[in-house]
């Protein structure tokens, strides 16, 4: 008989698990149990890589890679480092997540809105292409004449934004106004990058 997914499993759910989930400390979490759960899912499934392939395509492999990731999900759930607690889910609310999860993300708007839709193995459609440097520290000198290269590229579809090291030449601490400020001038020099390649609807 199938279960039914009582309550969805969305942000406040996710949270409230993440007050009251089993305690383990990030040391256990990251040197014994992910380990020890990787490497015996492995031997159950029978997995084993092609070192000339980075991403499988024989359909065996793709399906003992879902079981066992399914299987590693389910056994030790997702764990939130802020609470040193585990959020635990069951099969059938990731089946359910998985059957409700939207076909496509559109990022950006207008003509420089893209499609991010799932892909299949040797799928013939193009990937999207995200360009920046991705959260890495980067001068406050030379940030905006950066994120403009990145936006100017056409094969660019969309910009993942770096980090400034300094505000005003002030360095943004954790939890300051400094850290405030840096982010909301990342986002206004990132836009006005793409405003001034012409792609004003770029994705962020």
């Amino acid at each position: 008989m199938k279960k039914v997914v009582e309550r969805p499993v969305d942000v406040f759910e996710a949270f409230n698990r993440a007050k009251t989930g089993p305690k383990v400390s990030e040391k256990e979490w990251d040197f014994k149990i992910i380990p020890q759960s990787a490497s015996a899912l492995k031997k159950k499934y029978g997995i084993k890589f092609n070192e000339k392939e980075v991403i499988p395509t024989d359909k065996d492999t793709i399906n003992s890679l879902f079981l066992a990731g399914m299987e590693m999900l389910v056994q030790n759930g997702v764990y939130c480092i802020n609470t040193g607690r585990v959020i635990k889910v069951t099969e059938e609310e990731v089946k359910e997540a998985i059957k409700k999860a939207p076909d496509k993300l559109v990022i950006g708007e207008g003509r420089d809105a893209v499609d991010m839709v799932p892909r299949s193995p040797q799928d013939s459609r193009w990937p999207i292409v995200q360009g920046g440097p991705t959260g890495a520290p980067v001068s406050e000198e030379i940030f905006l004449p950066m994120m403009q290269s990145y936006a100017q590229e056409a094969i660019v579809d969309c910009i993942v934004s770096g980090v400034m090291n300094t505000v005003e030449g002030n360095e943004p601490f954790p939890n300051s106004p400094w850290e405030i400020k840096g982010t909301r001038m990342e986002v206004a020099l990132v836009r006005q990058a793409c405003h001034k390649v012409g792609r004003p609807g770029m994705g962020l």
